[in-house]
């Protein structure tokens, strides 16, 4: 099977004629756009007709930005010094800052009507994209003027939109020095940090050793991309008014500040429970300090799961169909169709993705496969995310942008469907192996995450005062995961290097992208509780959640289903879920 994806159904080519034409068709939208803004909206003589102009040209613009955009991302993705795909990127973002003027006129205008919801719901086109109007006239008094709007958004490109690409050039093609089996080799960075997961003890060791070594010859670099990013954020929101980068973050991912509060104060209580969990691996693999950070992703148990990519196929369709047919079937058609690439290989960015390109009705998955079980459920999750777009495709692309805690929520349900199921199939050599692995991917979204969230929040306090060191920036992630872990890791064995290799500090668009994975999962979780209590009757439900996810607030989509995410004991019973597996593992 092909390990690599096809992206021939956007575009044969950057030279190709569809892409040429689709270029040029995204820049006459543009022009467009920009005089409706210009000779449309200095009145409110028919705001109805000036409103349903806008929404059509705005959907015709965001679906050829979707298209030109993934094409040319994620060549880039698996190719890191493709300077043709690096130079449309570029256009393209010079494109975006033309968008910023008309963007910014029309948010104030639909703020200054008195009668809006009257407005709105005389229009069925409107009454589609009644969320996004009313969220844009609620969020406009974050907006500073046009031309410091279109400055702004000009000077992202040369700023943190410029630190963002060396962070990903640097780490994509950095290649680190290892010694296996007598014989020194240079390996991506992805291949050696996947070696996490390997049996042999000796290889994890090396690797982690080499891992961090290797950080030095780019170590500066990063922290000034980081440094660049962060202070511009400051500035900005500032500027704007957020009382913090977190507010936004908030406002962005449409969550409540209580909502997050109360989902933190029930992780610091499961916390020692983790710490419990570390410790006893530790024992199992012969330590008595705690686990030492280069074992945390250690198979535990007789056995030997590896997977190769048709096997792996198969394993994540069949348990998927335990859930319905149409998972099952989307993920055999995502593999069949060579919607996924898999192969780890020089020049590809490390980790794993989904892009759902609402468009044509596909996703594209990027994974670095190497044949472990952790392998699988990343899979699983990221065609999770899949699955989500594809119960999106009958919205408007404008309804198709959901926030990101809401993000991980079909993923996380994919880990879990594929999780459970295997547990209730194993045998009993295998049931240690499957719960370990399941636990210690909880504990990253749980543990390792909320170690990132302090480490997070600690950048922006004091990166208001100055720029901050590597020396800084490794002391401050070693105290945060001190803090996340406790006594369930060896303080002498932490990874310092952690801000560096997590792409996700490194937009400015996605700051404190950490906390929508623990909402995630304990949301999924307790959604996947409903499903065992109800059956084959909650698919419905769980798939029209997915479909109003990009056109309501956090607290609202959850109500579709009764839950109450400012409930502590909504969460708690979540982590409980988990809490019974730590249990059973520390049996053993």
């Amino acid at each position: 099977m092909d390990l690599r994806w096809s992206l021939k159904e956007l575009y044969p080519s950057f030279d190709s004629k569809k892409f040429k034409s689709d270029f040029k068709r995204l820049e006459d939208k543009i022009s467009e756009i920009s005089k409706l803004s210009e000779d449309g909206l200095d009145n409110r003589d028919n705001p109805i007709q000036q409103a349903e102009e806008y929404i059509i040209l705005l959907k015709e613009i965001y679906t050829l930005f979707e298209l030109l955009f993934n094409f040319s991302q994620l060549t880039l993705s698996v190719e890191a010094k493709n300077q043709q795909a690096l130079k449309v990127i570029e256009s393209l973002e010079e494109k975006e800052v033309l968008l910023t003027k008309p963007s910014v006129k029309f948010q104030k205008w639909i703020a200054s009507l008195d009668d809006l919801e009257r407005i709105i719901e005389s229009s069925k086109l409107l009454t589609e994209h009644k969320f996004f109007l009313l969220e844009l006239a609620k969020e406009s008094k974050y907006l500073l003027s046009e031309e410091q709007e279109i400055l702004i958004a000009k000077m992202s490109s040369t700023a943190s939109k410029a630190w963002e690409k060396l962070y990903d050039l640097l780490t994509s093609t950095l290649l680190v020095k290892i010694e296996i089996d007598g014989e020194e080799k240079e390996l991506p960075l992805p291949v050696i940090r996947n070696m996490a997961y390997e049996d042999d003890l000796v290889l994890r060791k090396n690797a982690y050793q080499a891992e961090l070594k290797s950080y030095e010859q780019i170590e500066e670099s990063i922290a000034a991309a980081l440094n660049g990013i962060k202070g511009e954020v400051l500035t900005i929101s500032e500027q704007r008014g957020y009382q913090s980068p977190l507010e936004k973050t908030l406002l962005d991912s449409r969550m409540e500040a209580e909502t997050l509060e109360v989902m933190f104060k029930a992780i610091k209580e499961y916390l020692p429970l983790f710490h419990n969990y570390y410790r006893k691996k530790a024992e199992l693999l012969g330590y008595n300090d705690g686990l030492p950070f280069y074992d945390l992703f250690a198979p535990i148990g007789e056995a030997k799961m590896r997977f190769t990519y048709d096997e792996a196929r198969k394993f994540i369709v069949d348990n998927f169909r335990s859930f319905n047919d149409d998972l099952a079937n989307y993920a055999d058609n995502a593999f069949a169709k060579r919607w996924i690439d898999a192969e780890p290989r020089d020049g590809k960015r490390g980790g794993a993705f989904c892009s759902n390109i609402h468009p044509i009705g596909e996703s594209r998955i990027l994974a670095n496969f190497t044949g472990s079980l952790s392998d699988v459920l990343t899979l699983a999750h990221e065609l999770g995310h899949g699955y989500h777009g594809s119960c999106l495709v009958d919205e408007s692309i404008i309804n198709s942008d959901y926030p990101m805690p809401l993000a991980e929520t079909a993923s996380i349900f994919c880990e879990t469907i594929v999780q459970k199921a295997t547990l209730d199939k194993a045998s009993k050599e295998e049931v240690l192996t499957i719960l370990e692995s399941s636990i210690s991917d909880a504990g990253q979204v749980i543990v390792d995450i909320y170690s990132r969230y302090l480490f997070e929040s600690e950048v922006f306090k004091r990166r208001k005062e100055s720029s901050l060191s590597v020396d800084e920036l490794k002391e401050m992630m070693v105290d945060a995961q001190k803090k996340a872990y406790g006594r369930g890791l060896d303080h002498n064995y932490l990874h310092p290097y952690m801000w560096l290799c997590k792409p996700h500090y490194y937009s400015a668009e996605l700051n404190f992208y950490n906390f929508p994975y623990a909402f995630g999962l304990l949301f999924a979780k307790g959604i996947y509780a409903q499903y065992l209590e109800k059956g084959q009757e909650f698919i419905q439900e769980y798939n029209s959640l997915l479909a109003v996810s990009g056109k309501n607030d956090i607290i609202n989509v959850a109500k579709t289903i009764g839950i109450d995410v400012n409930s502590i004991d909504f969460w708690r019973n979540s982590l409980d879920i988990i809490k019974r597996d730590i249990e059973e593992f520390l049996k053993f």
